[in-house]
């Protein structure tokens, strides 16, 4: 059997936290807004009306490499630097003559055709917490924050598409697999926009999502009987149930979405990771990271306009070479798969995909605090952002580093710039304002400029 005919349902180049009930209480505040719901509502109404952004995509899956990846051993090698700086990793061409990556990164250098590589965002917070929030929402840190924070001044990028976007079928507009990151949450815009987070490893034989599946000792027939029940009582008048204190009103909201979830047989079929192939499964790869990018992919074909994947472990203050050569062969195998996948399912051009972190790595390789295993530590003058899909043409790289990958110097670029073209290209203005509970208004990106070479 040839290696097209085992990988046919992806034969492409490439074949070969925190819990929902943390998550939500990250927006219990923004419902506890009383007198103000009711202009909420209405700002809410306004917000839906055209802005005159034409969307591009439907639906973007953010691959987000939690600790800060380094753009020299994967996407801005430096093979004309010192040793000090170049690292132990080769440089490798790519599919776009003169563009070079590491050379654990073999599939998606063939494929570069198929994604845009941006060389050139920096910004000015040096710690996870600061530049977690910053490039999840766009919006700088307005006071000092710890290196470890969870911060959520500003909604992040997922709970304002599942603010702007719904899903069809009951499920969630945004998810997050398998932990919300620090700064992934709703902040002002309420509980109700924060992920649904998908916890257990789709790797697992004995994989299934919580709360989308009757508890155990509960058949169907009792729980149509739960459900005639609690309809009878909805049928009880309320006092005023449009009042802005009833709390029923947004645990309807829930209880509704969880039935959905259980008996919509659109939503069950999205969770059902082992009905696919399994030349799909080793294609994408047998591991957390594998199968939830696959997961990822049959969310956005189901209808839901946002994923998350969390994909930890990427700070490498030591051993970023042994680190680097065992995790990056099968991110590049994984990556390369679910852009591919998507391209022959006819997905692509209607979902970004995006990889990134909070920062890049230094230059000096660093063996600070008596290490014996040489790493880089945080730097947040130059990063790379594999930026796929959405309409977006490939084969592009923008902007620059200079030679030793120091900073950016060529089409130098913020984070309000990506932010900006991710929301565009949803059809989301990025130049809106929002309204907190209190009535305070707040840009929902204070710079709305775009990357204008990835809107052709």
């Amino acid at each position: 059997m040839s290696t097209k005919q085992m990988f046919s349902p992806v034969s492409g180049p490439c074949t070969g936290g925190i819990r929902r009930r943390n998550a939500l209480q990250l927006g219990l505040a923004g419902l506890a807004g009383g007198s103000f719901l009711d202009l909420l509502r209405i700002q809410r109404a306004a917000a839906s009306t055209a802005t005159g952004v034409t969307p591009q995509a439907k639906a973007c899956i953010l691959i987000w490499l939690d600790g800060g990846p380094s753009h020299f051993e994967m996407f801005d090698p430096k093979p004309e630097a010192p040793v000090e700086i170049r690292g132990d990793f080769q440089a490798i061409s790519t599919a776009v003559p003169g563009v070079q990556f590491s050379e654990h990164l073999p599939k998606l250098a063939a494929n570069l055709n198929k994604f845009a590589l941006i060389r050139s965002v920096q910004h000015n917070q040096g710690n996870h917490g600061a530049g977690n929030h910053y490039m999840m929402t766009g919006a700088p840190p307005r006071i000092p924050v710890g290196c470890g924070a969870f911060v959520s001044f500003h909604p992040s990028v997922g709970s304002v598409t599942a603010y702007e976007r719904s899903a069809p079928h009951g499920l969630p507009a945004y998810f997050s697999l398998p932990s919300m990151t620090r700064s992934g949450g709703p902040n002002f815009l309420g509980a109700k926009y924060a992920p649904f987070v998908v916890a257990d490893d789709p790797n697992n034989k004995a994989f299934r999502v919580r709360d989308v599946a009757l508890p155990s000792g509960v058949d169907d027939a009792r729980f149509a009987r739960r459900q005639e029940l609690r309809s009878l009582v909805d049928r009880l008048p309320r006092i005023d149930q449009q009042a802005a204190a009833d709390p029923v009103l947004a645990v309807d909201q829930y209880y509704q979405q969880g039935y959905d979830l259980i008996t919509t047989p659109e939503a069950q079929r999205a969770f059902n990771i082992q009905g696919e192939p399994d030349a799909v499964r080793d294609a994408y790869g047998r591991n957390g990271f594998g199968q939830r990018a696959l997961m990822a992919r049959r969310l956005v074909e189901a209808g839901v306009p946002f994923v998350t994947i969390n994909d930890a472990g990427w700070d490498h203050h030591s051993d970023i070479f042994g680190a680097l050569q065992k995790r990056l062969p099968a991110w590049d195998q994984t990556v390369c798969t679910l852009i591919d996948d998507l391209d022959q399912r006819g997905l692509l051009e209607s979902t970004m995909v995006i990889a990134l972190g909070e920062f890049g790595r230094t230059p000096k390789i660093s063996t600070l605090s008596g290490r014996t295993k040489p790493g880089r530590d945080h730097w947040a003058n130059a990063m790379s952002i594999l930026f796929a899909g959405g309409g977006t043409q490939g084969g592009q790289v923008i902007g620059a580093t200079d030679r030793q990958g120091h900073s950016a110097v060529e089409r130098i670029l913020s984070p309000e710039n990506y932010v900006s073209t991710l929301y565009r290209k949803l059809g989301i203005d990025p130049d809106k304002i929002y309204y907190t509970p209190a009535g305070r208004p707040t840009h929902l990106v204070t710079d709305p400029t775009p990357i204008t070479e990835l809107m052709s």
